[in-house]
This record gives structure tokens, C-alpha cells and sequence, in this order.
């Protein structure tokens, strides 16, 4: 059954035993792949990959061998030509309905879609319940939901967190081109920036032993010097949720080669939504009652510490230039407003950015150009990061 699948794994270097393959085998009796390809690619991936860093090579072996077989939608084509052929113009933004969208979880979102598969009789477009076209359901394609399921057509505001039908094994050789190693890399650069510290001279001097001895005709005279320690303090902003959701492998490669590197004095990390607001998340599930004031949170963080903001910088302009999730009564009122402060604030500031500036809705590639015009941005690729820490260093 197969079996040549299992030498392919084992030639690519994965190190799958007899006992993990008798278990698929014994899964696959059982029925726990639901009866579907794509289940049985889970399945598959649950029982023979021991290490996350062997997904790639997983997928690979996996496209490689399975290439050939027949995929069946998950999506009646009566439902996906109507998605493709829609006979409504665009519908109209709904602030309160996106909010309440951003509200729902996941796990909520497949439970609803599942059922609206199942009810679905005809076709719906520019509505917030059933499957459908341009506008506030958080299900169907070119609505304009801040997060949901995309059905059918082109991805077009990355909005969604996955599409509906598609293959998730790929050949990741071209798609992933960052690790959390190389970000690692490319965060030792500030390393340069730290300063020598008053304590005994301890550390063996390379350079002045060298000089010396050199200088007394070649009679060794070791010399040593005060250690440096580093005095690099980062406050890393990282967007969440919604378009964000596209990129949220790769933030988690930035996320955890920051928190494992050892090239910072001290190192805080929050979270927000499109843009900063009056409060600040602990979490990347962006939960109210796990915030803090974002004037709390920055009260104590001098001019010294150096700011990297992440995010793709889309948003509606209601966002960016309204009073969008709330404002104070004093200070800034607005998420531009907000942007500015932290700019007079700290010198030290860059915005690593995963996406590319939109070339669709003109009011996203507004809000793009505003923050790149106020920030130094830079893409988050191996190149982009290394700049920006270049750019952090600068006097």
C-alpha cells in the first residue's frame, strides 16, 4: 500500500520507523483521515514527522509523490460558479458588523461556515450572512470583512486566515525563504551597539597583547580589558490579526528569534491591531482584558530605547485617521496621531513590513504611503532586516 512513499521519506533523510508507518496504516483502517486527501496528508504528517523542522521536507516528498491524484473539492461547483460570476456591484463598509467579525474566533468561523454549506440554496452577494460576494460575510471573496474564509476567486486584501479547497502541501523551497535562524543572524549586528562596562579587566585583549608584546621585541606580555555589555533595549509592535493573518508564520519566526536572541539589555514585546490605539495587547489574540494602557506601557521606556514596529500598514483610513477603538480625552486621538507620538518619542524607530505597498483600494495604499512616509520601512526579508538594525545603530 503505497509503500514507496515510505522509502522516499526515508531517502529525503526522514527517519521514519516501521512502528510509525504500522500506525498510519492502522489510522488509515480506522478511518481517522475522514475519507478525504487532505485529511490523510494530516494524518500522514501527524504520525511519520517528528520534528517541525521536517515539515518542509515532509511537504515535498508528499507533493512529489501524491502530485497525480485527483483532489475533490470541498465546495459544490454550483456554489463556486456562483462566487465567480457574481451579479451585484460592491456593497457597503459596516463598521459595526467588521467589529464584530474581528470578534469571532476560528474555531467559531469554520463551525458557521460548515453550516451555511449545508443551507446555502441560492446565490447571495453584498450581504453579512450567507456565502458570497463584495461585502460584510466572512465567508466568500472581495468582501470586505477584516478577517474570515475566502471562497473561490483571486486573494486580493489577504484578510483571510485560509481558503476554502486548497491543497495546504506545497514545495516550500521558493516560498520560504526566511528562518528563525537567519533572523537570528541578522539581529547580532546589534551587538555593536554596547558599551564598556566599569568592572575589573577580565577580558583577554587580543589586539593591545599583540601591540605589546610586539613592542618588547616579542616577549609575551598579555593584556586584558574591561567587558563590554550590551545596552541595547528593543520594544517590538507587532501587528495582529486580520491581513496580518496571511503572514503569521513569518512573524513567528521574527517573534521567537527575538525572544531566544541574547543581543538585548532588555526586551518588551506588544501587540495591536492595524495600528496603535489607546491600549497595547499582551497577546497576539488582541484580548481587551489581557491590555494595558498604551501611555502605561511606554511611561517608563526612555528616548534610548530603540522601536521596531511590524505590520503591513493596510488599513481603512476610518482607522488611520478617525477615532477608531476609542480616544482619550487628551493627547493622541487618532492611530496617526498615535504614530506621530512614538516618532517625536524615540529616535531609534523602523517599520518592518511583509507586504508589498497595494496596488487595489486607494484608501490602503493611503494608509501605506503615510506611515512610510513617517517611518524608515523596510521589507521583512533577510536583506530588510539587516538594513533596518543598520538603521537602528545610526547616530
Amino acid at each position: 500500500m503505497f509503500e514507496e512513499f515510505l522509502y522516499l521519506l526515508r531517502k529525503r533523510g526522514l527517519k521514519v520507523s516501521l512502528t510509525e508507518w504500522v500506525s498510519l496504516m492502522e489510522a488509515l483502517d480506522k478511518g481517522l483521515h475522514n475519507s478525504n486527501f487532505t485529511g490523510f496528508y494530516y494524518l500522514c504528517r501527524c504520525l511519520l514527522v517528528k520534528n517541525e523542522a521536517d515539515f518542509d521536507c515532509f511537504d515535498r516528498c508528499f507533493l512529489d509523490y501524491f502530485k497525480d491524484v485527483p483532489f475533490h473539492q470541498e465546495l459544490s461547483q454550483e456554489l463556486l460558479d456562483w462566487l465567480e460570476k457574481p451579479n451585484s456591484p460592491t456593497g457597503e463598509y459596516d463598521e459595526q458588523q467588521a467589529e464584530l467579525n474581528d470578534q469571532l474566533r476560528r474555531t467559531e468561523i469554520e463551525a458557521l461556515f460548515q453550516e451555511r454549506k449545508n443551507e446555502q440554496r441560492e446565490q447571495h452577494n453584498c450581504g453579512n450572512y450567507w456565502i458570497g460576494t463584495h461585502g460584510m460575510s466572512i465567508y466568500g471573496n472581495t468582501g470586505m470583512s477584516p478577517k474570515g474564509i475566502r471562497v473561490g476567486s483571486q486573494g486580493m486584501y489577504k484578510r483571510a486566515f485560509r481558503v476554502a479547497g486548497e491543497r495546504r502541501f506545497r514545495d516550500f523551497r521558493e516560498d520560504s525563504t526566511l528562518d528563525i535562524r537567519q533572523f537570528q543572524v541578522a539581529l547580532r549586528k546589534l551587538r555593536q551597539f554596547s558599551g564598556l562596562v566599569d568592572l575589573p579587566r577580565t577580558q583577554f585583549d587580543v589586539d593591545d597583547t599583540i601591540q605589546v608584546t610586539a613592542q618588547q621585541g616579542g616577549m609575551l606580555k598579555v593584556r586584558y580589558k574591561r567587558p563590554r555589555e550590551n545596552t541595547v533595549k528593543i520594544l517590538l509592535l507587532m501587528d495582529s490579526g486580520g491581513s496580518m493573518e496571511y503572514y503569521s508564520s513569518l512573524c513567528s519566526a521574527l517573534f521567537q528569534a527575538v525572544s531566544k536572541s541574547g543581543h538585548f539589555k532588555e526586551l518588551k514585546i506588544y501587540y495591536f491591531h492595524n495600528c496603535i490605539y489607546t491600549r497595547l495587547y499582551n497577546d497576539p489574540i488582541i484580548d481587551p482584558r489581557n491590555s494595558i494602557p498604551t501611555d502605561m506601557a511606554i511611561s517608563n521606556l526612555s528616548e534610548e530605547w530603540k522601536v521596531i514596529f511590524v505590520g503591513d500598514a493596510q488599513m481603512n483610513l476610518r482607522e488611520l485617521e478617525g477615532h477608531y477603538y476609542g480616544h482619550g480625552e487628551e493627547g493622541p486621538r487618532c492611530g496617526l496621531d498615535w504614530l506621530h507620538f512614538f516618532r517625536q518619542r524615540y529616535p531609534h524607530i523602523i517599520w518592518l513590513n511583509p507586504s508589498d505597498r497595494p496596488n487595489w483600494g486607494e484608501e490602503w495604499s493611503h494608509s501605506y504611503d503615510a506611515i512610510a512616509e513617517l517611518f524608515p520601512m523596510f521589507p521583512l526579508t533577510v536583506d530588510g532586516l539587516e538594513a533596518g538594525m543598520r538603521k537602528l545603530l545610526a547616530r
